[in-house]
């Protein structure tokens, strides 16, 4: 969502689900979509998220143009965008959360650890690991991870970076990417939908290690989903049917980005346990 970003599935504020929508509400001229115009690499107003490119993809299923309400990822992102009925559909959202009526998932990913490729720190895939006491490492203040960091006691020389943001002024994954590729930090930890796009894209230097294998809560992989407006089952149904007919070219999308995939249970990369 998304995500939507760091717990992405929490930046959308406290607010109540909207009573019930019939489908008289999705437009048929139209695939609406709903997003922050400033949250590459996810989405932006020029079309260069992978988001961006899912939207057309599943516009283009439809016979239908995009058509986008811009609005910034944070408190009141829902209410005044898809409850609002100014669109239809939020490309990327965490399974389970109640202010949108879920689809089925389209993408399983992970919570990342990034590290420098020739540094010491290349072989870490957990958080309990002892190469990583003593580190500085930049987190996303309030995240799930920051749970993990804490039992393990990193939380003391870790740099945090703010949460909730208005990315059209400030980006906290990019500023944590530049802070360790310049010796600042000597790792970050990254939503993989966010942290793996952006190393592909612009620091080779980098190392990209899905946290994958821990055991203990908070879960560390989420399986993401669109949003519908609540009472939408009609066009729910239909968005799960175009998803599970059109999952090839999804996940196209989302490798080429450089989103890390896992299976629907988490627990092995895209295609390694076949």
């Amino acid at each position: 969502m998304a995500f939507a970003a760091a717990c992405f599935c929490a930046v959308l504020g406290h607010e109540t689900p909207a009573g019930a929508q019939t489908s008289d509400l999705v437009s048929r001229n139209a695939f609406r979509v709903c997003a922050d115009p400033a949250n590459l690499p996810i989405s932006d107003k020029n079309g260069d998220g992978y988001e961006n490119r899912l939207a057309e993809l599943f516009a283009a299923k439809l016979e239908l143009p995009v058509a986008y309400t811009w609005y910034p990822m944070a408190t009141g992102f829902i209410r005044n965008t898809l409850r609002a009925n100014r669109c239809d559909v939020v490309m990327g959202y965490a399974q389970g959360h109640e202010l949108v009526l879920n689809t089925n998932h389209y993408m399983t990913s992970v919570y990342t650890l990034i590290v420098p490729k020739d540094g010491d720190l290349g072989a870490v895939t957990t958080l309990s690991d002892d190469r990583l006491k003593g580190k500085r490492i930049g987190i996303i203040a309030g995240s799930p991870p920051a749970t993990h960091m804490a039992r393990n006691s990193l939380i003391g020389k870790a740099k945090p970076y703010h949460l909730v943001v208005d990315r059209r002024y400030e980006s906290p994954s990019v500023d944590m990417l530049k802070d360790l590729s310049s010796g600042d930090i000597d790792a970050a930890i990254l939503w993989g939908p966010i942290g793996g796009p952006l190393v592909k894209q612009g620091y080779p230097d980098l190392q990209v290690i899905p946290l994958m294998n821990e055991t203990l809560p908070p879960n560390l992989f989420y399986r993401i989903t669109m949003g519908v407006r609540q009472g939408e089952k009609v066009w729910q149904r239909k968005l799960n049917s175009l998803i599970r007919r059109n999952q090839k070219e999804i996940d196209a999308i989302l490798i080429d980005a450089g989103v890390p995939l896992l299976n629907d249970m988490g627990t092995a990369l895209y295609g390694e346990d076949k």
